[in-house]
């Protein structure tokens, strides 16, 4: 025989274990959906991925207009040392977008930002464009321009 107070407890332990289950459920369905929408594309598994490739030219463009590319040294910097790593290092280098072109170009947006935040001894470059040729697939190439922010170079 089980004491009166204890039917409510299990009752309520049982409540709260599928609750847990459901909102576990719930997440991680949440999370391979939302690998369909998101860039680089977290918890999203893709069998067969694509096989596009990419290239860029990366370049500084200072307060006067020139424009120089990422891959000489400036102001103590140097690209590939800011830049190590999801084969950014080395732009200018035709390379395959190892998880999808929408995820690398995500990468390459965001390195363009941080290069620009982190140069704080650059004071002549107002911001990092990076012209990208991008080849989808089997289809022809196409061009898209990505662009940090600007710089406050006072």
């Amino acid at each position: 025989m089980t004491p009166a107070g204890s039917r409510p407890l299990r009752a309520s332990r049982r409540w709260a274990r599928w609750v847990i289950v459901i909102a576990v459920v719930v997440a991680q369905g949440f999370f391979v959906v939302r690998a369909y929408w998101a860039p680089h594309k977290e918890f999203g598994f893709q069998m067969f991925p694509e096989s596009s490739t990419w290239q860029a030219d990366v370049v500084r463009v200072t307060a006067d207009g020139r424009r120089l590319p990422v891959t000489e040294p400036w102001a103590g910097y140097q690209w590939a040392a800011l830049v190590p790593n999801r084969s950014l290092a080395y732009p200018d280098v035709r390379k395959h977008a190892d998880a999808g072109l929408d995820n690398q170009l995500a990468f390459l947006d965001a390195a363009l930002d941080y290069v620009a935040d982190h140069t704080p001894a650059d004071r002549e470059t107002r911001y990092l464009e990076a012209t990208v040729t991008a080849w989808y697939d089997d289809d022809p190439p196409h061009t898209v321009v990505l662009r940090s922010g600007d710089r406050n170079i006072s």
